[in-house]
């Protein structure tokens, strides 16, 4: 029997506590009334939750556009919890942590999981360095790649932890396959109710592929770009801009937004390509972009954020011709989202006016 989204699962506690549905209504009163910033957004999504409603507002993260609010259904999100239960086999009692903004998506989710799978949820707040015990042992945690990389040494008792926000960055594939419990990239958006694919990045025997979860389906535009199905979620023919690779009906990967797609000399370039091969070799942020060329037609560039001297000819040797910057820029800060993802475009802007051309040695 499918759970529905006005029954919250006997077995589910909130910092070690059981609430039921009225109990739980005057723990968000009071953390409304009385917590911190963090406990205020938790306590203002428990009674969206838990009131008449068949519905909630969620904010998206604006990453290629407006952010905007969206009216999303109680009832998919159930489905959407369900879904990331059943492939990684939680378990009523499970202990999950909950480390991210409950601002956005991700962090509503982490919330719904554990009122419908009744796991007993630590909530702290969202930080650089979360501020939880790391000797306790987690079933389940979901996390941003800047958290990984902050707390690598501290995510040895967690069994399963998802990824999401941002690209993996290639420095942090090392550092994670020697931890115990397994390491998931996940795919996804606000209006698809978090992920709905996930990727195993650690303790792999083969390479390792996006593999979407129960009751969604895929396919391709005529561009190559990921077309999402998903009737549980509400998500009909959702076409995305994201081209893909399909391997098979359940599998895919990702090569590159096709509004990032660069055209320089009759070559088509994909900058998240281009991105994963210099990761290792920048130290600060940046990303690859391109500037209109009277011969290539476009030409790539790079755009780091605050220069420290460290990019030279040998950051590229890992490239191949086309794919080398003919300028690199820098500029003071990139403009980001209100989650903390960059804005691109925004950013080329600021290169008409503020950016600083660092010579190509």
């Amino acid at each position: 029997m499918i759970p529905t989204y006005d029954k919250i699962h006997l077995k589910f506690k909130l910092n070690g506590s059981s609430y039921d549905k009225e109990d739980l209504k005057e723990v968000s009163y009071s953390l409304i009334k009385e917590g911190e910033t963090y406990e205020r957004v938790i306590g203002n999504f428990l009674l969206d939750w838990l009131d008449e409603k068949d519905t909630v507002e969620v904010q998206t993260s604006g990453s290629t556009g407006t952010p905007k609010i969206v009216s999303v259904s109680k009832q998919a999100m159930v489905h959407s919890a369900l879904a990331t239960g059943n492939y990684f086999k939680l378990s009523p009692g499970d202990r999950a942590l909950h480390c991210l903004p409950t601002s956005f998506i991700a962090g509503k989710m982490m919330l719904v999981r554990a009122l419908i799978l009744g796991l007993e949820l630590d909530v702290v707040a969202p930080s650089r360095l979360p501020a939880y015990d790391d000797q306790v042992e987690y079933d389940f945690c979901a996390m941003i790649p800047m958290q990984v990389k902050e707390n690598i040494e501290r995510l040895n008792h967690i069994k399963t932890l998802i990824v999401g926000g941002a690209a993996f960055p290639a420095t942090l594939m090392p550092l994670i396959e020697d931890l115990p419990g397994k390491v998931y990239a996940t795919y996804g958006m606000t209006e698809t109710l978090s992920h709905i694919a996930v990727k195993p990045l650690n303790h792999l025997k083969d390479e390792g592929h996006f593999q979407v979860l129960d009751g969604i389906e895929i396919s391709q535009d005529g561009r190559g770009c990921l077309v999402i199905d998903a009737p549980d979620l509400m998500v009909e023919n959702m076409v995305t801009n994201d081209i893909v690779k399909l391997y098979s009906e359940k599998e895919f990967d990702v090569i590159g937004r096709i509004d990032n797609v660069i055209n320089s000399g009759g070559v088509k370039l994909f900058p998240e390509q281009i991105e994963a091969k210099l990761d290792a070799n920048i130290g600060q942020r940046f990303f690859i972009s391109s500037e209109e060329d009277e011969v290539l037609g476009e030409k790539v560039i790079l755009v780091v954020e605050k220069d420290d001297s460290s990019i030279t000819p040998s950051t590229f040797k890992a490239l191949d011709k086309y794919e080398k910057p003919k300028a690199v820029y820098v500029v003071d800060h990139f403009e980001e989202t209100i989650s903390g993802k960059i804005r691109r475009k925004n950013t080329l802007e600021l290169l008409k006016k503020y950016a600083k051309q660092k010579p190509l040695i």
